[in-house]
């Protein structure tokens, strides 16, 4: 009888299977934004004193930060700042207000829906800025028009925003809610409104930059002072350091607003 060798059994790899579940994950790079705006800053000052830019048309960044020092040497860009300023925090205050108050009762009652809904659609794509001589005529050329007029392009897409978030609540925590004999108020308050938080955050970001549109816009067609009645001034006497020296705080001014909506939706949504 011949002896069957024994063959050894395979020695299992243990090798570390490497991690693969951290793609799409947003990472923290901090020095990304700072770089490229080096970067982009670097090329555009050498394209001038290079000559393949002619500074008339598009000055060098030192002679925008040279034109932004003269500003605040001055004082004058505090005038500008400031009307600015209000008009655009009041304008998104009343728009956003009554928005979240619209939007919610299209969301919630058939009613609302039914007869809301068409007409927000209706008046959405209508250009806000095109109203703005009606509500000269209405208001007056003073402050109201140009505050109105911004609150109405804040108002349709908080609307939509928040009648999308309502919409995209899962009904199943809403029956779960009505089992435990939740009254209407706490399911809204309690269900409703946390899954809404985030579709109604995202529309601020939408609505903070319609707002800003329009208020330069706004400034330029019947303001004597703030940021757009500055920039159109500017163009007009063909100051182009002085226009993107406009330009860039209205820049800072945008992200000043993009800043305090990541600290809001941080701490509204701290609880995710």
């Amino acid at each position: 009888m011949t002896e069957v060798s024994a063959i050894p059994a395979a020695v299992p790899d243990r090798r570390p299977v490497p991690h693969r579940g951290g793609g799409f994950v947003a990472r923290s790079q901090p020095w990304a934004p700072w770089a490229a705006f080096a970067v982009l800053v670097a090329l555009w000052e050498g394209a001038v004193r290079g000559g393949l830019v002619s500074p008339v048309f598009l000055p060098a960044p030192s002679h925008v930060v040279a034109a932004l020092y003269d500003l605040f040497a001055r004082g004058t860009i505090w005038r500008h700042v400031g009307d600015s300023l209000y008009r655009i925090v009041l304008g998104w205050l009343a728009g956003t207000a009554a928005g979240l108050a619209a939007g919610f009762a299209v969301g919630i009652f058939s009613t609302a829906r039914a007869a809301g809904l068409p007409l927000v659609s209706a008046l959405f794509p209508v250009p806000k800025i095109a109203l703005l001589p009606l509500l000269i005529l209405w208001l007056g050329i003073g402050e109201a028009s140009k505050v109105a007029t911004i609150a109405l392009g804040v108002f349709f897409p908080t609307v939509i925003a928040t009648y999308s978030g309502v919409d995209g609540v899962a009904r199943n925590l809403i029956r779960m809610a009505q089992s435990f004999d939740l009254p209407p108020r706490a399911i809204l308050v309690k269900v409703v409104l946390p899954g809404t938080l985030p579709a109604i955050l995202s529309g601020f970001r939408i609505t903070a930059s319609i707002a800003l549109i329009l208020l330069v816009a706004a400034e330029m067609i019947g303001a004597e002072y703030g940021i757009g009645a500055f920039i159109l001034a500017a163009g007009n006497l063909y100051q182009t350091d002085q226009l993107l020296a406009g330009v860039a705080m209205l820049s800072a001014l945008g992200l000043l607003i993009h800043t305090l909506l990541s600290r809001l939706e941080r701490w509204l949504l701290r609880w995710r």
